[in-house]
């Protein structure tokens, strides 16, 4: 015992040694035999802090999958994908990989496509958007203004496309007009007003699904007729058939509007006979 503490008296200068022949690079067996340190505790303090030469390492054969691992991690592949790419454990991979960042999920090449697809179809819908908005926009400046002629011809057609008409064995000789096409109505409108048509002899209806706002859409056509409501009879409200796919149930929807011509069995009258004169003048035309 005393023989091996006077052999360690001078412990910072066999530390010295230790390093220098470490730095040098001997392994921990050659520094041991070197320096007669079979004290496998007093040769750990000796060279504590210092690694070993690279010479001395043993190959990991775990290296190289480690570096793909990692590789593939920064590529966005998750743990699933990367173990059946390498074979080897989850619990490794996310050892090796646990210091990079989680990728973004990674879509399957269908999903990839099929939004590649969707995209294309997007920028295909946009540029098809412009050429109707284009064709209208120069259609309708085709028109310019009305005279009181071509409102005249619009409106008959108009009535005769869309109002009520009497037949043989139903005599309806009545002036009644329905749309839901806002547009429609005020080019009705205008041409009863050029007819000479007074508004106090106008009464409307509101036709309407009862599933829809109806005091809305009373409200919505009260307002685009100019009335304060007085004009309009009771609404009638179509009930819910379940077997019937509705689709006409965006918020747009306001139903319909009916429109009546009071004491109009002669304003009927001249409609038809201008409609046959229409028609008349379209025959000789060809």
């Amino acid at each position: 015992m005393t023989s091996m503490r006077s052999k360690y008296a001078d412990f910072e200068g066999l530390r010295n040694q230790a390093v220098a022949l470490r730095r040098e690079g001997l392994s921990v067996r050659q520094i041991r035999d070197r320096l007669k340190v079979f004290n496998h505790d007093i040769l750990n303090r000796l060279l504590e802090g210092e690694p070993p030469p690279d010479w001395t390492k043993r190959p990991n054969a775990k290296d190289d999958l480690r570096d793909r691992a990692r590789e593939l991690r920064l590529q966005g592949l998750t743990y699933d994908q990367i173990q059946m790419e390498l074979g080897c454990s989850k619990s490794s991979i996310s050892l090796w990989v646990r210091d990079l960042p989680k990728p973004t999920p990674r879509r399957a090449p269908s999903e990839q496509a099929r939004l590649a697809a969707e995209k294309r179809w997007e920028h295909e819908l946009r540029v098809r958007d412009d050429e109707r908005r284009l064709t209208k926009q120069l259609a309708r400046q085709e028109i310019g203004e009305l005279t009181d002629r071509e409102l005249f011809l619009v409106g008959v057609s108009l009535y005769w496309a869309e109002g009520t008409k009497d037949k043989a064995y139903d005599r309806r000789e009545g002036v009644v007009f329905v749309n839901s096409d806002p547009g429609m109505i005020r080019v009705y409108l205008a041409w009863l007003g050029l007819l000479g048509v007074e508004r106090d002899r106008l009464r409307y209806r509101v036709m309407i699904h009862e599933s829809a706002d109806v005091g809305a859409a009373e409200h919505y056509w009260a307002e685009l007729v100019g009335s304060d409501g007085s004009a309009f009879n009771k609404s009638t409200v179509k009930k819910h058939n379940p077997r019937t796919v509705r689709k006409n149930v965006s918020e747009e929807y306001q139903g319909c509007l009916v429109i009546y011509v009071r004491q109009g069995a002669d304003l009927y009258r001249r409609i038809e006979g201008w409609w046959c004169g229409i028609v008349g003048a379209a025959d000789s035309a060809t």
